[in-house]
């Protein structure tokens, strides 16, 4: 059990402290090991892709639909035979609410391994984020810890998962600081419990398997002028739109799945089919869309504008589609790809923005707005990219007027729409 710390004492001088500390130790070798394994698997499982030699419209190979519908197969099974739930907590609950459900956690690792090996438009963050967070909490009930030391603890847990991962301390503990966001008491804790822990993990991690997303992205070099300030609140604004379209298309497909009259294993074979079939179009939209991105970013030139713009889409659906068919993985991987892309797109279309510029904005904008984690995805940006120290004012007002958007957007969706009321002297009806 955890001591009890003296209230007079500052955090760091309690036996507590030194507790949580421990745990987070631990929770940052645990993370390095499991993502690590993990990511070598998916590493080795997708050897099956054949990357295409034409990256452009139906460059992609049909044989490709039986392997996503063959993973569509797979992954019904598992769902069924490990009970997955139909309505899986996001990570970003998980996250807010500083718990994971231990009994869905081997299903949501098997599922989302044959999700990202059979090429969903996901992400590894989910089933990384459950292993490390679902052991943190799987600890703190068997030391039954208090609530708030064990949602720290398995902050903690998410840390450590995910410190290799995105290689780099700093990125990781923002972005769960600012997911969970933790106050009072408990943002001391946390603070220390997860630069512990990513810390650890980063350090195994790097060890092992060396930088994951440090320069992922060669931009092309160019000077800072004041009005790509101004630009930087264009972008963001473009890239509120992207995510509306995102969100909106995700909420669509789930309802259209949530009318299909088949059997639950049998969703993820249709979801297959699917995104197997718009792969084959658009080849550039399978898997994660880490190296891809790569791709557009070394052809984007050649590839041109209405392609450009049909892989942003394409993109959208083959998430959305995974996503509502049972397949699991998390949201960041591909809207990387999806914000990155469409910068590219915006300066194919406006050649006076320079290339750097309009696609580090997108691609900071785009997955920091969809996960309300600005100031950690300017930083992930700014590491991908090695930009200069003035390049990133733009990106940072880029992910800000993105956020800040999008956080508009809910508060009017959310807002009680005014009821009518009756004028019982004039009999006329006013919305007040």
């Amino acid at each position: 059990m955890t001591a009890t710390s003296d209230s007079a004492a500052p955090f760091p001088q309690t036996p507590q402290f030194w507790v949580l500390s421990a745990y987070a130790l631990g929770l940052g070798v645990f993370g390095a090991g499991v993502a690590l394994l993990f990511m070598g698997l998916i590493g080795f499982g997708e050897n099956w892709y054949t990357a295409p030699t034409d990256s452009g419209w139906f460059g992609g190979h049909w044989w490709w639909v039986a392997v996503t519908a063959g993973a569509g197969v797979v992954v019904g099974l598992l769902r069924r035979l490990t009970h997955l739930p139909d309505k899986l907590p996001s990570l970003i609950e998980d996250l807010e609410r500083g718990r994971v459900d231990t009994r869905s956690v081997p299903g949501i690792v098997a599922v989302s391994a044959v999700s990202l090996i059979g090429g969903a438009s996901l992400g590894p963050e989910q089933a990384l984020g459950s292993m490390g967070g679902g052991a943190a909490t799987w600890v703190s009930r068997r030391r039954r810890l208090s609530d708030e030391d064990s949602q720290v603890n398995t902050l903690a847990g998410f840390a450590g998962a995910y410190g290799g991962l995105f290689s780099s301390t700093v990125i990781v503990v923002m972005f769960i600081l600012e997911v969970a966001r933790s106050g009072g008491p408990r943002m001391t804790k946390t603070l220390v419990a997860t630069i512990i822990s990513s810390s650890v993990s980063f350090g195994i991690y790097f060890v092992v398997g060396g930088a994951f997303f440090l320069d992922a992205y060669q931009v092309p070099a160019y000077t800072f002028e004041d009005w790509q300030l101004l630009a930087g609140v264009g972008l963001g604004l473009f890239a509120a739109v992207v995510v509306t379209l995102l969100a909106t298309v995700t909420k669509v497909a789930a309802g259209l799945f949530g009318r299909i009259k088949v059997p639950a294993v049998l969703m993820p074979v249709i979801g297959g089919l699917l995104f197997g079939v718009i792969g084959v179009v658009l080849p550039l939209t399978m898997f994660t869309g880490s190296d891809q991105l790569k791709t557009v970013m070394g052809t984007g030139g050649a590839l041109g504008t209405g392609l450009l713009a049909a892989l942003v889409v394409g993109k959208i659906l083959t998430f959305a589609i995974s996503e509502a068919s049972g397949f699991i993985g998390g949201p960041i991987f591909p809207a990387l790809f999806i914000g990155g892309t469409a910068g590219v797109l915006v300066h194919q279309v406006f050649p006076g923005i320079p290339l750097g510029l309009a696609f580090t904005c997108m691609l900071a904008a785009v997955p920091g707005a969809l996960v309300s984690a600005p100031f950690a995805l300017v930083l992930l940006a700014a590491f991908m990219t090695q930009v200069g120290t003035l390049q990133t004012a733009p990106i940072l007002i880029a992910v800000v007027t993105a956020f800040l958007a999008m956080e508009s957007v809910k508060y009017l969706s959310s807002r009680p729409k005014s009821k009518p009321t009756t004028d019982h002297v004039s009999g006329r009806s006013s919305v007040p």
